[in-house]
């Protein structure tokens, strides 16, 4: 099954990682390791889960103006 993860820097140093199909959430000092991390919490997740709906998500950019 091949899912999304969306990976931000964390203010503390690392990411956090996110699966918007799932909504679980993680983070890691690495790329590598908030992906690894949000596999194990998706995996415990849909095992807990299995018949959560998960629609694909759209993922999109948009512009704003700053102050």
């Amino acid at each position: 099954m091949l899912l999304t993860a969306v990976l931000t820097p964390a203010e503390e140093g690392g990411f956090v990682a996110l699966n918007p199909e799932t909504g679980t959430t993680t983070q890691g000092e690495t790329v590598e390791e908030a992906v690894r991390n949000l596999k194990e919490a998706t995996e415990i997740f849909l095992e807990e889960f299995p018949t959560h709906q998960m629609p694909h998500p759209v993922v999109t950019t948009f512009e704003v103006a700053h102050a």
